[in-house]
């Protein structure tokens, strides 16, 4: 693998170059070579007409896909639309849903607003074949991410084949179940542990699904997944093509052919600092690159001002721009095979010692995963103090909106992982 000090160069210098454009005042539009994936904007402002209004502009300019993140999402830092049936109901007024990807964020009541999404969807004239959806249901990520489960694990698990039944049955299209490795990446895991923690949540998903009696070869296409991506293209790029290879002997072991493999991608909140903001977002578009040359379906970019509050129309324009960029460059990755084997056979074992823990959940209840995480976090470079300092923001925009504590409510209980920002920092609502 070459890695030299001039290759590095070379990618500093041209993610730079993509943020300084970015940062410009004009809108910038596809060029010819049109993003082969979605491009996936985060809706997740408390106030229901002003998401209405960032959808609308959103959509006008480039947007190809809406993020739904509602508050108590682990990936809501704080924020996050009103988790009501009505607040779904005008958010999806007008949209066309028929021509764009649409995501719910992985949340606690994720299941509720499936079927919310399911009887708003049934009231208009939409057909379903035409739909791109992901309903984002992960009970793992929102254990690790919120450190409680509103029922036991045993009854989740025995509730959960009943629910999927009866998506069957509804036959509605798109991601049912989403196996998230994005709180295990924000809280620093390293990508063997990001990996291992996916398959072990997707292979509950196949049990879950056995449990519900449905045939695996077709119910394994509603398993997606969403990974967190960092200025370490390479390192990105390989990680989704390991997890490719990965889900693919999963499914082996299940005895079923393989089938594609969905892969939404957000941009790490370990790569943005309160300060260097014109580093968050050549960082950003280094993320944004290792997504795409990876072969993401779908990619979200956290804009580079979140680690200050809600960020406002120019933070999420420049978030937009990014992606239209990055798809005009034609770098190459080299070194990227050898680093997907080591990921592969990282990976796999990583989900293996998450099995003999007992499973996703089991392991995360009794601590294995969050120690492994943290350990691994612990030994990432620390930035020197006088990039710490780069670029100091003293005032930076964003919208009024007051942030949520983390909820406490539940019966089971673990050690929520928390984000780490690009200095050092642990970004947790709780402590505010």
């Amino acid at each position: 693998m070459t890695d030299t000090a001039a290759d590095r160069h070379g990618q500093d210098t041209r993610w730079k170059a993509i943020a300084e454009q970015a940062l410009g005042d004009g809108a910038i539009t596809a060029a010819s070579g049109k993003p082969r994936w979605a491009i996936c904007q985060r809706i997740d402002d408390p106030d229901v007409e002003r998401a209405r209004a960032q959808i609308a502009d959103d959509l006008a300019k480039g947007a190809t896909g809406l993020a739904l993140v509602f508050d108590g999402a682990p990936n809501a830092f704080g924020y996050g639309l009103p988790g009501t049936p009505q607040a779904l109901g005008r958010i999806l007024e007008d949209v066309p849903l028929d021509r764009i990807y649409l995501r719910l964020d992985v949340h606690p009541a994720s299941r509720a607003m499936a079927d919310w999404l399911v009887g708003s969807l049934g009231k208009g004239n939409i057909d379903p074949s035409r739909l791109n959806l992901s309903f984002g249901i992960d009970p793992a990520a929102t254990f690790a991410g919120t450190g409680r489960l509103r029922m036991t694990i045993e009854a989740l698990q025995a509730s959960m084949p009943q629910s999927l039944a009866y998506f069957f049955a509804m036959d509605v299209p798109g991601i049912l179940l989403e196996a998230d490795g994005r709180v295990l990446h924000n809280a620093g895991a390293t990508e063997a542990q990001e990996l291992g923690a996916m398959l072990a949540s997707a292979a509950a998903h196949l049990r879950l699904f056995q449990e519900a009696r449905q045939a695996l070869v077709y119910a394994a296409p509603h398993i997606g997944f969403a990974v967190g991506v960092d200025d370490d293209s390479l390192a990105s790029a390989a990680k989704i093509k390991a997890l490719r290879l990965l889900w693919a002997r999963l499914q082996e072991s299940f005895s079923i052919s393989p089938t594609p493999t969905e892969v939404h991608a957000e941009t790490s909140m370990r790569i943005v600092g309160r300060q260097d903001l014109s580093g968050n977002v050549a960082r950003n578009a280094a993320a944004v690159f290792g997504a795409a040359a990876g072969g993401a379906d779908s990619i979200a970019v956290l804009p580079h001002t979140i680690a200050h509050g809600l960020p406002e129309g120019n933070a999420r324009r420049i978030a937009r721009n990014l992606q239209m960029l990055v798809a005009q460059e034609q770098a190459d990755l080299p070194g990227v095979d050898e680093l997907v084997e080591d990921f592969c056979q990282q990976g796999w074992a990583e989900f293996q010692r998450i099995e003999q823990e007992g499973g996703i959940l089991p392991s995360l209840k009794a601590g294995h995963i969050q120690n492994r995480v943290k350990t691994a976090a612990s030994q990432r470079r620390t930035i020197p103090e006088t990039q710490q300092n780069a670029d100091a923001a003293a005032s930076v925009a964003t919208l009024a909106a007051e942030r949520h504590p983390a909820p406490t409510d539940g019966v089971v209980f673990c050690e929520a992982l928390h984000p780490l920002f690009f200095d050092g920092s642990v970004e947790t609502v709780a402590q505010e």
